[in-house]
């Protein structure tokens, strides 16, 4: 198992976390919803994996590159 770890690619604000702990996702699949100059922008899974951390809470502010998302991966999946 690979571990990828999610970076925003914007500062801005968590407005919505959209998988839990243990969560099956796809590759492009939305995985948090963050807000910056009132748009929404979403954080993909850039691999198919399990969601093993999330770093981040609803509401709390996050920063250009900042790890938001950990994601387990299993050779061969994409």
């Amino acid at each position: 198992m690979a571990e990828i770890r999610v970076r925003s690619e914007i500062s801005g604000s968590v407005w919505r976390i959209e998988v839990g702990v243990g969560d099956r996702v796809a590759a492009e699949d939305a995985l948090i919803l963050l807000e910056s100059m009132k748009m929404e922008i979403p954080l993909l899974a850039p691999l198919a994996g399990t969601v093993k951390q999330i770093l981040v809470s609803e509401g709390a502010s996050i920063t250009e590159g900042e790890v938001a998302v950990v994601l387990e991966t299993a050779p061969g999946l994409s």
